[in-house]
């Protein structure tokens, strides 16, 4: 693996943060070590590994733009909202609006680091919901998915001294879709890419769709129980040492 780096610092940079000249991995680039069936079924099917990849690129662009929209909303910023992904950004205004998230600016974008098991990460938010607060993840997939567990929970017990109140944690999905007028099949275009799927679990309808604007898919969801999901972060941590005990050696963060 350490021929993926050209040498120390690069590996620092891309896998960690030095804070109070100290470097501790990212929370991020622990849980990338499990394995993502999903992701490999999509290159294998793909033309090529390169049509893959040129695909996953502009859509991790995509998301990375909803993305940085809201945060800048949160942040109080005020940011031009870009007509690509102005309907997502536009429901998750309404959203934030119904559902009465309050969230402070000094508790977005908040790098976290955990002294004991020593590793480091960014929480998108601290927020109250519904009475309750706790750790706000925003992600921008067509589903909430199990992995995010692993990432949210090694936040909570970074954070679980720091703030005593701390209850829970949400899941919180910003997408963009389209429905067909006739049979209520969902698409979703991102990264150049289309898919489609039922949209009422019986399978597609074999015609000519009829597709409606595109319009915000905003998903929000609950795991107010932690601890077994941060045994299994745990757990990758030290997949993620083992397989990058070179680097970790010569940044003197294992011995």
């Amino acid at each position: 693996m350490f021929d993926n780096f050209k040498d120390k610092e690069s590996f620092k940079e891309a896998c960690g943060y030095t804070i109070d000249d100290i470097w501790y991995p990212r929370v991020t680039k622990i849980v990338s070590i499990k394995a993502k069936p999903a992701l490999y079924r999509f290159y294998g099917e793909a033309a090529s590994f390169k049509a893959a990849a040129a695909i996953t690129e502009k859509s991790a662009e995509e998301g990375t733009l909803i993305h940085e929209t809201v945060e800048g909303l949160l942040l109080g910023k005020n940011p031009k909202i870009p007509a690509s992904v102005a309907p997502a950004v536009n429901s998750f205004l309404e959203f934030l609006d119904t559902k009465n998230i309050q969230v402070s600016p000094e508790l977005v974008e908040r790098r976290v680091v955990h002294y004991g098991e020593r590793y480091a990460g960014t929480v998108d938010a601290l927020a109250i919901i519904d009475g309750k607060f706790g750790v706000l993840d925003i992600k921008t997939s067509q589903a909430i998915y199990r992995d995010y567990n692993l990432q949210t929970s090694a936040y909570m017990d970074a954070l679980k001294d720091s703030f005593s109140n701390l209850q829970t944690r949400w899941i919180l999905k910003i997408d963009q879709i389209q429905t067909c007028n006739l049979c209520g099949a969902i698409r979703r275009l991102k990264g150049g890419r289309e898919k489609i799927r039922s949209g009422n679990g019986r399978g597609l309808v074999a015609h000519a769709h009829e597709w409606s604007e595109m319009k915000g898919d905003i998903e929000l969801k609950e795991f107010p129980y932690w601890q077994e999901d941060y045994a299994a972060f745990l757990g990758a941590k030290r997949l993620w040492e083992w397989e990058n005990d070179y680097w970790l050696k010569r940044v003197k963060y294992l011995t």
